[in-house]
């Protein structure tokens, strides 16, 4: 006698490109009815691979989708928990990175698939890669992937190490120092390495706002820092040249602006501009310059796994000393060390 149980995936719709519908005039809509609507009518074979359910969180273009979202999501997978063997994510491109970033802090010892998917164009249109994408991360929630990951054009990346890589492209994500958790082609190609997590999912929920993301780029004036209001900020996130570099003549140098960081107790944290590989204080004379003022660098996270794992992180340690020893100690997969 057959036993096989289907699984049951708790699909969450968030809103993004992916779930909108075509209005008369051929503009693409956000519409919460319409984009529930259109899974089913669109990939009515979804029902043969798991049995699942629809809630819907919140509903917004993923540009707005921050701190308060993520936090309704963690809490929605957490009371969701025990009823379901994966979660499927429906969620916009442009902050699709941060988001999966984010859970992963928020979701640690997880013990079920996560998975964020989306697409670059609404399922509504005839050349749509949304069902595509659907599909593939549904088959993928259904398997032992026990992490938050993006599911995207036939690629299963770590969520915490993907970024946005294209605007137009269906091939829009990519996991620069990290290989893929899966390939999709003929058959689904696993590539999961670390221990299965045991014990109970530890749900975290708050994240600070009291940081601020700088780009360095040539020629930026000094004077528009001085300026600048960093009364609130904790910590100070710098896109740096290459592995930790920012100028340093002395028309243009950055020091004085880092020593005024330091001086109000501001931690600073050196990514890097460069996608591939790791930032290296050491490495020049700007970057050695910067650590003996006491900066850290992110070594080869992405920006949006630095930026929310610091955001979740100042809600958690109690002093700076601790905040920079755990931004540079591995979480949940997010960091080479």
């Amino acid at each position: 006698m057959n036993h096989y149980r289907m699984k049951k995936i708790l699909l969450l719709q968030t809103g993004g490109t992916i779930a909108m519908d075509i209005t008369e005039n051929g503009n693409p809509r956000l519409d919460v009815a319409k984009g529930t609507d259109i899974i089913y009518r669109e990939i009515p074979e979804l029902q043969e691979i798991a049995e699942i359910e629809i809630a819907s969180p919140f509903f917004e273009d993923s540009s707005d989708v921050a701190r308060e979202q993520w936090q309704l999501l963690i809490q929605c997978v957490q009371q969701n928990y025990n009823q379901y063997d994966g979660f499927v994510i429906l969620h916009g491109t442009d902050t699709m990175a941060y988001t999966a970033s984010a859970l992963s802090f928020g979701l640690q010892n997880l013990g079920k698939p996560v998975i964020l998917t989306g697409s670059q164009v609404p399922m509504a249109n005839i050349r749509s890669d949304a069902p595509r994408n659907l599909v593939n991360a549904i088959e993928i929630a259904t398997m032992p992937l026990p992490e938050v990951a993006i599911c995207f054009n036939d690629h299963v990346y770590r969520g915490n190490r993907t970024t946005k890589m294209s605007i137009g492209d269906f091939d829009a994500f990519a996991s620069p120092n990290y290989p893929p958790l899966a390939e999709i082609g003929l058959n689904i190609d696993l590539n999961v390495n670390q221990p299965a997590n045991t014990g109970d999912l530890k749900c975290f929920t708050n994240f600070s706002d009291n940081i601020f993301l700088l780009k360095i780029y040539p020629g930026l004036s000094p004077r528009f820092l001085q300026g600048l209001d960093l009364s609130e900020a904790e910590v100070l996130i710098i896109e740096t040249f290459g592995s930790g570099n920012f100028p340093q003549s002395k028309t243009t140098s950055l020091l004085p602006f880092l020593e005024r960081c330091i001086s109000e107790n501001i931690l600073l944290v050196f990514t890097s501009q460069a996608p591939y590989d790791a930032v290296d204080l050491s490495k020049y004379e700007s970057g050695r310059k910067a650590a003996e003022l006491g900066a850290i660098g992110a070594g080869d996270m992405t920006t949006e796994a630095t930026l929310t794992k610091i955001m979740y992180l100042l809600n958690v340690c109690s002093s700076q000393d601790e905040l920079k020893q755990r931004i540079q100690t591995n979480i949940a997969g997010e960091l080479t060390e």
